[in-house]
């Protein structure tokens, strides 16, 4: 899915899609890390920003891709906050060139 970039909030199922993870993990990392707050209204849905979603993507950098338990994730963000994000950015780019490059190679298999 792609970011609507019109948007100020994100319910949990659309940052769930965008990041490809499950909502329970959502919610977990959202009790885990302060950086990830998003607003609640009365009936208690949640309602993240494009600030919230960029930090879910860099605890997702950190424990899923680079392997980091909790702890040493949330050490990690608070000493090197920029150079997370910036790492992270360079790999979502990075993959964004792989998908495309495999959708070529699959265009060419299918016209042999």
């Amino acid at each position: 899915m792609r970011e609507n970039t019109d948007k100020k909030y994100y319910k949990i199922g659309e940052v769930s899609e965008m990041l490809g993870l499950p909502t329970s993990t959502l919610r977990f990392w959202e009790s885990r890390f302060p950086t990830v707050s998003p607003k609640r209204n009365s009936r208690g849905t949640r309602f993240y920003t494009r600030d919230d979603i960029e930090a879910l993507r860099m605890v997702h950098f950190l424990v899923k891709d680079k392997g980091m338990h909790i702890e040493a994730a949330l050490e990690e963000l608070k000493v090197n906050r920029h150079g997370v994000s910036r790492k992270a950015e360079a790999l979502a780019g990075l993959k964004r060139v792989r998908d495309s490059l495999q959708d070529l190679l699959d265009s060419l298999h299918k016209l042999r």
